[in-house]
């Protein structure tokens, strides 16, 4: 419970006005309550004539709120004088027009009780929506916000089963149990109190016995936290296996995998499907349990009940109250098992908060600084002395690189030879471990990274684009840009003509990450959406190794243009694309183990001529 109070001191303040209002309607409603039923006292007493409501006097009383006295009387002159109002009705003017005005009051009260309740649940709709919608905004900017590593490590079908599946969970478990939570305790307390009131002897049993049913019902919870845990755990790997056999469905029908991968979905889907069985199983003692308890505590009460009316010596009660008692009573047990399965409801639902916790409180290691230098890159950028590890060995080994603006750099090696990583520390998608990077003599860890990275544009060999129209792809990331500009971009990057041959032009849908065009065509897009940037340095990332060759012929014309007048760095597994570069850098093993100009790299005999050879071979 530790832990859900603190998930409400997160996400409710800024609900804070709503809380209140469902705390007084759900007041409003038990007090209503507790006097409509007090109704049935006397309308039994008419009915059965089981009491003598004629030998009650009105009896004049001041309220005194500073003494005790006056409150510790209050009550037995509501009463008395109550019933002296019914019993004087009665001899002016009958029984039965006296019962009917009994009945048209139990009516009015009942009314105002159940809009009391509505009002109360209309309270709640704000919270439940706004936190689920909060948490929804949290999730998603916080998966803006970390580091490419943390997705590394993560699977990607988990990270949506936690965005969706867990949300969906703590919305149907924990905000569903909000106003259950907010009412239920409320009533609990007012019942009891008018309970202690009419016979503190018999409320004892309910003091008792309600606790231990309680904990009985809290060990339960507790068992189905954690088997809540592992079935959202499941079910992230669940949503994994669809989203690798979405993105790998060419390969596995290829391969004729799709027994294998339909085998291994279902083994994972039967092990979702026993632990769920599982904490349904438990989940719906809840029902049967609060019942039974329920039912022995009423028993109890009418034997205990029972004996105080027929004792030989007074009682405090007669026959009319101890069914007032027991209605009571009886209104008291459904509160209280709602609140036992809220709490069943939460325990599952804490589970999901768990999981999405782990993204939410993920430690963002790229921080911005405290006092961030501004930066604009009129010099050079530089290497010094740069290492850096993912986990284990080194993949960056002490590289020194200076790469003037204006320059066109290219690096080629192997692969996992650090050329990508190398790329990659300079818009800190990562930050180096030893050594630095800067530009014109600024440490890019002194920048704010959103400023840093506006003087990038970068062209990937996967062209990573959105479900969107072409004109929205291009202009990505670009404030108000214009038609004509977009289209200028377009041109530049060989790409107009094609987009002037689709239907609707530039305001065409593209698909799912550009599933309608071909690989050329989302290559030449990626490029218009650099080019309408502008950014002073560019990075190509094998841009062109995965086209065709009439593509790749329109793709390096329209990195040609790209490239003129900007500082250059492209990562090249196809020589033949970096010839002309002003410097070429080889690496090997996280070092630059050769660098030059082509015909002087070719001279030297090493790394280079090695793969320029491979590749005519």
């Amino acid at each position: 419970m530790k832990d859900f109070i603190r998930v409400l001191k997160r996400f409710i303040p800024p609900y804070r006005k709503y809380m209140v209002m469902n705390i007084v309607f759900n007041i409003l409603s038990a007090v209503l309550n507790v006097f409509s039923f007090a109704l049935i006292m006397p309308i039994l007493d008419i009915l059965f004539k089981t009491g003598e409501v004629t030998a009650y006097t009105y009896i004049d009383w001041v309220w005194n709120p500073g003494s005790w006295e006056a409150w510790k009387e209050m009550p037995e002159l509501v009463k008395n004088n109550f019933f002296w109002y019914v019993s004087d009705m009665i001899g002016r003017r009958g029984e039965q027009y006296t019962l009917l005005m009994v009945g048209a009051a139990l009516t009015g009260a009942t009314l105002l009780k159940v809009a009391a309740m509505y009002m109360a649940f209309y309270m709640m709709i704000p919270i439940r929506t706004g936190v689920v919608r909060d948490i929804r905004n949290r999730i998603n900017a916080k998966i803006m916000e970390l580091p490419l590593s943390f997705f590394t490590e993560e699977r990607r079908g988990d990270i949506i089963a936690r965005a969706s599946g867990d949300v969906n969970e703590i919305e149907s478990s924990i905000m569903s149990s909000l106003d259950m939570l907010f009412k239920n305790p409320i009533l609990i307390c007012i019942y009891l109190a008018a309970m202690l009131v009419i016979s503190w002897q018999l409320t004892l049993f309910v003091l008792i016995l309600l606790p231990l049913s309680g904990y009985v019902m809290g060990q339960v919870g507790k068992k189905l936290k954690k088997r809540s845990l592992l079935g959202q755990s499941q079910f992230g790997l669940l949503m994994s296996r669809i989203e690798e056999t979405l993105g790998g469905l060419r390969i596995i029908k290829a391969f004729v995998a799709e027994d294998r991968m339909q085998k291994r979905f279902e083994e994972t889907n039967e092990m979702f499907r026993r632990t769920t069985g599982r904490i349904y199983r438990r989940q719906q003692m809840a029902h049967p349990m609060s019942e039974f308890l329920g039912t022995l505590t009423i028993v109890i009460i009418l034997w205990y009940g029972g004996t105080l009316i027929l004792s030989s010596h007074g009682s405090a009660i007669n026959a009319s109250v101890f069914i007032y008692y027991l209605v009571i009573f009886y209104s008291i047990i459904n509160p209280a098992k709602d609140l036992s399965k809220s709490v069943y409801a939460i325990q599952k639902g804490m589970a999901s908060v768990e999981r999405v916790d782990r993204i939410l409180n993920a430690e963002n290691r790229i921080l911005a600084p405290a006092h961030p230098l501004p930066v604009s890159f009129g010099e050079a950028i530089e290497y010094r002395d740069v290492w850096f590890r993912y986990t284990g060995d080194w993949v960056l080994k002490g590289v020194s690189l200076r790469i003037e603006r204006g320059r066109t750099i290219a690096l080629v090696g192997q692969s996992g030879s650090g050329k990508s990583t190398l790329v990659d520390l300079l818009p800190r998608f990562h930050d180096v471990e030893r050594g630095s990077i800067t530009v014109d003599g600024v440490d890019i860890r002194h920048v704010m990274p959103s400023a840093l990275r506006a003087l990038m544009g970068n062209v990937s060999q996967e062209a990573i684009l959105f479900n969107d129209t072409f004109f929205n792809n291009i202009a990505f990331g670009v404030e108000h840009a214009t038609l004509e500009a977009v289209q200028e971009a377009a041109r530049i990057a060989n790409a107009h003509d094609f987009i002037m041959a689709t239907a609707d032009g530039y305001d065409t849908g593209i698909g799912d990450r550009g599933s309608k065009l071909s690989g050329g065509q989302r290559q030449r897009i990626s490029i218009a959406r650099a080019i309408l940037k502008n950014p002073p340095i560019l990075i190509l990332d094998e841009a062109t190794s995965a086209l065709d060759t009439e593509s790749e012929r329109l793709v390096q014309e329209a990195l040609e243009r790209l490239m003129r007048n900007r500082t250059t760095i492209v990562i090249a597994h196809r020589l033949s694309t970096i010839c002309n570069a002003d410097e070429i850098c080889v690496m090997h093993e996280g070092e630059i183990v050769e660098r030059g100009r082509h015909d002087e790299l070719l001279a030297l005999d090493g790394y280079y001529r090695r793969l320029c050879d491979m590749q005519r071979f």
